[in-house]
Parts: structure tokens; C-alpha cells; sequence
């Protein structure tokens, strides 16, 4: 017997949806204003009328099961479809109106981002931009991010991945310390050296210096009387100033290189990178201030990494 639309129970699979996209009851209760309870009852009722067991639960988190996964990524397709023909029968000519909440690290927003709100608001002027500089890791929901962008970025399942670019590694010094310690030409020349340190916020400690060395990628530990940590220019002012060697993006310091104010060093073992990733949450309806900007962001992209 063909079902009606009413069985279909769509309040109860935008439920199941939301809860899968979050990874929790009580996250997706609270983009739905119910309660948890309310969620965890709406899906078991669904896995009852379906016969499927969609998540395994835990007392704190839910996975889905192959069956859930299965289940979700219909779902998800057949709301978006909703949408989609609910526009095109309107004609709805939609607006990017709100604000945007974005988590930057420091120095990719001084240099990359920053730059172009201008530009963007041009194009949105609806849009309120919100930006928060810090390299510490974000709870999207909890803090009501709409983008992060990280480098290194793990897999994370309740997040949608856009690779912006892959930022190049240079090593460079001030011309003054170079006449002072000698210039580098071997990799193990830099335990002769002082090395500025970055510390890494996820786990205290020094960030490795990576290379390419005979076609191989090779991760260096290096050691020194500076650290910094939070912000990567502080260790491109310190070099800038003397201090000794640093590894920074070279889209920091290219304008510095340019005007003789730091040189660029063991060249014969550049080409490393690290890449930078742009990440927003699943959803149903992904908020038109946020599709504007990942397409506006994917654009300027494209020309970085020319």
C-alpha cells in the first residue's frame, strides 16, 4: 500500500537528521528547541516504524549504525531536494542577510581573509561579519560558529571539509644574524643554530620543522631561547629582529624577503607545506550567509594556489 505524505513523518526524520548532522540528542535538541528527550522518543518511534536500528548509543555519545548512515544520506538528499523545489516553484529570491560567525587562526586571518571582508560585504552588505582570531579548536555548536578555518584540520564526521590551499614553508633569518651565526646549507646545520619556536595550542609543544630531503618529507625538531605561542608572527618578528631562524608560511613573510628584511634559507630543502581547511557543520538548510562565503572563500582560494 503506497504511504500517504503524513506517514512519511518528515518532523521526525528532520529530527533523526539534525541528531545524526550533530552527533548528539542534545545538540540537536537544541537547534530544534525540544528537548532531548523529545529527540531521543522521535527516533526510537522511527526505528520502531522502519525495524532498523539507526544509532548505538553510549551515556555520551551516538554513532551511526551502516544502516543509520544509509538511512541519513537519503534523507539528507530527499530534504534537499524539498528545498530545492520549494525555491524554484516560489521563486523565492533570496538574500544573505545575518551574522557571520567565523573562527580564524591568527595568521592566516591577518594575511588571507581579513583582506577580503571588505570586498565581501561589497557584495552582502546584509551580512554582519563576526571574526575571531584564535588557533585554539571551537565548538561549533556550543559557541555558535558558523565557519572555522584550521590548518592541519582532523576528519571530524559532523563537518563539511573545503580545502582552501596548501601554504608553503620557508625558512628565514634576519641579514644580521646570518653574519653573526653563519649561514645554514645542510638540515643539520640547525642544531648549530637558534631556532625560534612555535608551540602548538593542542599540545604545548614545539612544532617540528618539515622539509623535503631526497624526495621524502622530513619532519626536523628544533631547539632554541625563543617560543611563541597563540600567534606565528610573533616568531616573524623575532626573526625579523635577529633573534635567529624561523619556519613561517610564506605568505607572511614574502613581503619582508622582497624588501632585504629577512633572507630565505636552506632553499635546496623547501617545497613543504601545510595544508589550510575551511569547515562548517552538516545541515539541512546550510544558511545562505554561509554558502555565499564558502563560494566566495573557494574563489579566492583558487587564485592562492596559482
Amino acid at each position: 500500500m503506497r504511504r500517504s505524505f503524513d506517514d512519511l513523518q518528515l518532523g521526525s526524520i528532520e529530527l533523526f537528521c539534525l541528531a545524526a548532522e550533530l552527533g548528539g540528542f542534545t545538540a540537536a535538541a537544541r537547534v530544534a528547541g525540544v528537548t532531548p528527550a523529545a529527540v531521543s522518543r522521535t527516533v526510537a518511534r522511527l526505528e520502531e516504524r522502519l525495524g532498523v536500528r539507526l544509532f548505538t548509543r553510549t551515556t555520551r555519545h551516538i554513532r551511526l549504525t551502516d544502516g543509520g548512515h544509509e538511512y541519513f544520506e537519503e534523507c539528507r538528499q530527499a530534504l534537499a531536494q524539498l528545498v530545492e523545489a520549494e525555491r524554484r516553484v516560489t521563486g523565492q529570491q533570496l538574500e544573505a542577510l545575518g551574522t557571520l560567525r567565523i573562527s580564524l587562526p591568527t595568521t592566516y586571518g591577518h594575511h588571507r581573509v581579513l583582506p577580503l571582508l571588505p570586498s565581501f560585504r561589497a557584495r552582502h552588505p546584509g551580512v554582519r561579519v563576526e571574526v575571531h582570531l584564535s588557533n585554539r579548536n571551537i565548538d561549533f555548536i556550543e559557541e555558535g560558529f558558523d565557519l572555522a578555518i584550521r590548518a592541519r584540520a582532523q576528519p571530524d564526521s559532523g563537518l563539511i571539509a573545503r580545502h582552501l590551499e596548501d601554504a608553503a614553508l620557508v625558512v628565514v633569518a634576519a641579514p644580521d644574524y646570518l653574519q653573526r651565526a653563519g649561514l645554514p646549507t645542510r638540515l643539520e646545520h640547525l642544531a648549530e643554530h637558534e631556532c625560534v619556536q612555535f608551540e602548538l595550542p593542542s599540545s604545548g609543544r614545539p612544532i617540528p620543522w618539515l622539509f623535503h630531503e631526497h624526495g621524502q618529507l622530513r619532519e626536523v625538531v628544533t631547539r632554541g631561547g625563543y617560543c611563541c605561542a597563540a600567534d606565528v608572527l610573533g616568531g616573524v618578528t623575532l626573526a625579523r629582529h635577529g633573534a635567529g631562524l624561523f619556519q613561517a608560511y610564506r605568505f607572511t613573510v614574502q613581503p619582508m624577503l622582497d624588501r632585504g628584511e629577512l633572507v630565505e634559507v636552506l632553499q635546496p630543502f623547501a617545497g613543504a607545506s601545510r595544508p589550510f581547511t575551511l569547515l562548517y557543520p552538516h545541515a539541512r538548510h546550510v544558511p545562505i550567509r554561509v554558502r555565499v562565503f564558502v563560494d566566495f572563500l573557494l574563489a579566492a582560494a583558487q587564485q592562492w594556489r596559482t
